[in-house]
């Protein structure tokens, strides 16, 4: 039974991770062509595409993505808590922490792909390749909306960012309220991205 667990709370991760950057993504308006973003719209598209059929999109926001990673993450609550061996959750939880785990997740992107753009324009700088990989193009467009704020504040001083730091104080604040909020361990082991 911990393996069939395990393997749900990994692919309901893997899926909701496309899902999440295919979302923020289009929301930083990101390289559509890049070979990443076409593999995570491959991934994605068959059920985007039946959500886009009754959620429009307004502007750059693609609600049926973000809606449909509510969904994703909701399945994935009721069927962990039933493979725990637990009774059937009311809807109010499994719509309240759909949208907490969701914003979890999506907190935890900007962390990873913050720390991952500083490491790699580290290995970009001392190895003197300066054509970049196009992941880390698509970490850069991804990381930019956010960073760029946070660069008006801190401009850049003798070639060196520190408006990450930043961002890092503001997103461990966010998820230091969020755990003293609501996180529960019984709660985190069926919501993926807590």
């Amino acid at each position: 039974m911990n393996a069939l667990i395990m393997l749900f709370h990994a692919l309901g991760w893997l899926y909701l991770l496309a899902l999440l950057l295919r979302f923020l993504l289009q929301l930083a308006r990101a390289d559509f062509y890049n070979p990443i973003s076409q593999a995570v719209v491959r991934v994605t598209d068959p059920l985007v595409r039946v959500f886009r059929t009754f959620i429009p999109g307004y502007r750059n926001i693609d609600f049926a993505t973000l809606v449909l990673a509510f969904v994703i993450e909701g399945i994935a609550i009721y069927v962990l808590i039933l493979l725990y061996g637990g009774s059937a959750p009311s809807i109010g939880f499994i719509v309240n922490w759909s949208v907490l785990g969701v914003v979890y997740f999506i907190i935890h992107i900007y962390w990873y792909a913050i720390i991952a753009s500083i490491i790699m324009s580290f290995v970009m700088l001392f190895s003197g390749n300066m054509n970049p990989h196009p992941l880390l193009l698509l970490v850069w467009q991804l990381t930019e909306p956010v960073m760029a704020p946070f660069r008006k504040i801190i401009p850049p001083m003798g070639g060196l960012d520190f408006s990450p730091i930043l961002v890092f104080i503001l997103i461990r604040f966010i998820l230091i309220f969020l755990d003293d909020t609501f996180n529960s361990p019984m709660v985190s082991l069926v919501v993926i991205g807590i």
